[in-house]
């Protein structure tokens, strides 16, 4: 029998090596959702208590989460397998998770962004802005920055930079067209080819466009204000409304977050923010402050370009035509709905629930009712006509509503539902097992800290793993700790809970943070070394406005802000003060 030479032994183990490799690179998810269980089984084993079960769903999660090897959304169902199966909760009581008045006023909230994207009403008032502000380049990225952050305050951030990004490459491929401006910097290149050989460069050549600094700049800010405008309202974003639920669901006894309270202190760290972030995307892409820089020069495009990119946005405007019956309903209905959740508890007078029943009334029901009116309400008036003598003016077949179920099935964020009614069953278990409090105590060794420390420490932590991480995710497992360290601390709970939820949607500096970073590097190509540059920049700012203005703007709202309430301990009955 002839022996292996010494060459083809490693030449063999080398394939199989490969082999290995490959199937891992292939099938790594599968792998990790089998073998990752297994190597957490000690956690409860070894200490079978409700605690250690619980640390086990939650570890399990996070490594699901932070992997994404079983989606997000099919990852939010696991408690409802495992929490009745360990003896954590029972099903009826996961199940009830899902479905929180919290997750109800999310429901009623994307519904009515629904309705408003629906009839275009969100692109008309982002024209109306731009045209508002001015089409010098510097204004024109304010306005668009401007419209990206109010829009994001009440629809997703991920629609408020889906809808600005065509506007954005419409008005640069225009002022391109006329000569001002590169949108990528070898445009010219790529033209050129083409002019000589007759042919249009190969698809996969679009990936090879390097977007020039005016470009990465609008792009940019526009992502980053749809990430700081969805902190300026409960209904902002996911992560908002994450910690709402959690909050509200430790704190039984308290009154909950209240919708102007929540404007009130979280709107001006939102406006600071994101003029401070305007400022520094100028600075950092167009010059800002360095009046002969090249970056600076390259916008000075004078009158004749404000002319031309104002010409491409009133031609916009025209091509919408007036404004139809469908726009203006909608937008009574949205303003209805902004004023039902700033007067339902406006704190200086009573609000509208107590004129109507004693019973406690929150934000889903004031987004319901709206709701419920926009598929009662018709598109178009054509009710009016029905008796007209002239019988072809008449009405043949009913208007359609306002919204259609239809367009709300195909655009609502199912699995986002999912997942935060997944956040809102781990916290549950969470404090009925006692595992937070279990976490908690091991970080006993803060409590020597200042309450400030405290809170910066704990903002820091959530503001670097939501890099990486889900945001909604990431905020789940770091409020339930807050809350619980916050109880041993005898600290607010909003003390520490409210800026550390903020920043978990502090995600500047990676395209896989967040939606929004994702669609607009997406959009023009953003190599990701522009946008770690810049994010950190924008990172540092966040946290620097919310740490300033936090502690001196927060007590002013909550004047109980600088103190332990008698509803923040454990076991408290409703109505303790």
């Amino acid at each position: 029998m002839k022996m292996k030479s010494l060459k083809e032994i490693y030449e063999t183990m080398a394939s199989s090596v490969k082999l290995i490799l490959d199937a891992f690179r292939i099938y790594w998810r599968s792998i990790f959702v089998l073998i990752y269980p297994l190597a957490l089984l000690p956690i409860f084993i070894l200490d079978n208590t409700s605690e250690k079960r619980c640390l086990f769903v939650v570890l399990l999660m996070g490594g699901f989460w932070v992997t994404e090897c079983l989606p997000l959304p099919v990852t939010a169902l696991i408690p409802m397998v495992l929490f009745p199966l360990m003896g954590i909760l029972n099903s009826d009581e996961t199940s009830l998770c899902y479905l929180k008045e919290t997750n109800m006023m999310f429901i009623g909230g994307l519904i009515i962004a629904i309705a408003v994207e629906h009839c275009n009403l969100h692109r008309r008032v982002a024209l109306a802005v731009i045209l508002l502000v001015g089409c010098s380049p510097r204004r024109l990225n304010f306005g668009l920055v401007a419209v990206t952050m109010f829009v994001s305050m009440w629809i997703s951030n991920t629609a408020a930079i889906a809808m600005m990004c065509p506007i954005m490459e419409a008005t640069l491929r225009e002022l391109e067209a006329q000569g001002i401006g590169d949108m990528y910097v070898n445009s010219r290149n790529k033209e050129d080819d083409q002019g000589e050989t007759g042919e249009t460069p190969p698809a996969k050549d679009q990936d090879k466009l390097v977007p020039s600094k005016v470009t990465t700049c609008y792009f940019l800010g526009a992502a980053y204000a749809s990430t700081i405008g969805g902190l300026g309202t409960i209904v902002g974003s996911g992560t908002n409304l994450t910690f709402k639920g959690i909050y509200e669901n430790f704190f039984r006894a308290s009154e909950g977050l209240i919708f102007t309270q929540w404007i009130f202190l979280n709107v001006p760290i939102m406006l600071v923010t994101m003029f401070l972030t305007w400022l520094w995307l100028q600075f950092m892409f167009m010059g800002l402050f360095r009046p002969n820089s090249k970056e600076a020069k390259s916008i000075r495009i004078g009158q004749q370009g404000e002319i031309v990119a104002q010409k491409l946005i009133r031609q916009k405007m025209t091509e919408m035509g007036p404004m139809t019956f469908h726009e203006i309903s909608v937008a009574v209905l949205f303003g209805v709905s902004v004023l039902l959740w700033f007067f339902r508890q406006p704190q200086f007078i009573p609000g509208w629930p107590t004129l109507i029943t004693q019973h406690k009334v929150k934000d889903a029901t004031a987004a319901l009712i709206v709701v419920m009116l926009l598929f009662i309400l018709p598109a178009k008036p054509e009710f009016l006509y029905i008796f007209r003598k002239n019988e072809t003016e008449r009405p043949k077949t009913p208007s359609p509503p306002l919204v259609t179920w239809k367009v709300v099935q195909q655009k609502l964020p199912w699995g986002l539902i999912f997942l935060l009614g997944g956040a809102f069953a781990l916290a549950e278990g969470s404090e009925k097992s006692g595992m937070s409090v279990l976490i908690a105590n091991q970080l006993d060794s803060l409590l020597v800290l200042p309450a400030f420390w405290i809170m910066v420490i704990s903002s820091l932590v959530a503001s670097i793993l939501t890099e990486f991480s889900s945001n909604v995710a990431v905020a789940n497992v770091i409020l339930q700790v807050l809350a619980e360290l916050s109880r041993n601390a005898k600290i607010h709970p909003l003390y520490l809970m409210m800026p550390a939820g903020l920043c978990c949607s502090h995600a500047f500096c990676l395209p896989v943070g967040t939606p929004p970073n994702a669609i607009a590097a997406a959009a023009c190509n953003i190599p990701s070394k522009e946008m770690i540059k810049a994010g950190l920049g924008v990172s540092l700012i966040a946290l620097a406005v919310l740490f300033l203005i936090f502690p001196f703007l927060g007590p002013v709202v909550y004047d109980d802000l600088n103190t332990f309430p008698k509803w923040a301990y454990r076991n408290a009955t409703i109505g303790s003060s």
